[in-house]
């Protein structure tokens, strides 16, 4: 699908101002209604490994920790705990200098991250197309269209998040405790390096299979979601991969 040639400049995490601050205790009340926030550790880590995801740190820059915690509104403290639990799962490399950066990609590397989402994702799916109801399939369909936006000015940052939204509202309907978490780890360890690579080469190189998942999940044919996911994943990552990658 061809895209207009403006691409997001890369976003750095460690820019200010440009991630969310976690939510405390006190952001939210009981007379707002609103349910009580997760323990600060938590969120601390959802928003690190979301942007370690979308490819908001930029991969061969290190960040710190002070850096980190300055752009999350936290103390270091719950961020050093998030960076040892994401390092342990593959996505981050603590440096002896104590700065953290994403790890290189490798051609070795590149060809296990193909392997294990086109293993994955399918049977994710699959798992989950039972449960998807037309509220969900909505927000499939939300995401899709926020995906077609980007593609067509170019928006990296915006594609990143809106591609990452539509599979895992797919993946999240399956209330699988084994196969979803294996998944985000795998998008650990390929997310910065996607962001790099639209940066480089513009959002023209995708090949889009996102509306053969939503035919098939209307039309509840989990051999076509299983076909078109695992098309959607084996033609993305085979264009980047020769974009960027020499053997």
């Amino acid at each position: 699908m061809p895209s207009r040639s403006r691409t997001a400049a890369p976003l750095e995490i460690e820019r200010p101002g440009r991630a969310r601050p976690v939510r405390t205790a006190a952001a939210g009340s009981a007379q707002d209604g609103a349910p009580p926030p997760a323990p600060i550790h938590d969120q601390v880590y959802d928003a690190l490994k979301t942007a370690i995801v979308t490819g908001r740190i930029v991969p061969g820059r290190a960040v710190t920790l002070r850096g980190l915690a300055a752009t999350l509104g936290v103390s270091p403290m719950p961020v050093r705990e998030a960076i040892r639990r994401i390092s342990a799962e593959g996505g981050l490399v603590i440096h002896p200098n104590r700065r953290v950066s994403v790890p290189d990609m490798t051609r070795a590397r590149f060809d296990e991250v193909v392997a294990a989402r086109s293993l994955l994702e399918p049977e994710a799916a699959a798992r989950a197309l039972p449960h998807i109801d037309a509220a969900r399939l909505a927000r499939i369909r939300a995401a899709d269209d926020d995906i077609e936006r980007a593609l067509e000015t170019g928006d990296v940052e915006d594609y990143m998040a809106s591609n990452h939204r539509f599979h895992f509202e797919i993946y999240g309907a399956a209330r699988s405790e084994v196969l979803v978490p294996l998944i985000e780890s795998v998008w650990l360890r390929f997310g910065p390096f996607m962001r790099l690579v639209y940066g480089r080469f513009g959002t023209a190189i995708l090949i889009d299979q996102h509306e053969r998942a939503i035919e098939a999940i209307a039309a509840r044919d989990e051999a076509g979601l299983r076909a078109a996911i695992r098309a959607d994943i084996l033609d993305g990552m085979n264009e980047i991969g020769a974009a960027s990658l020499v053997d």
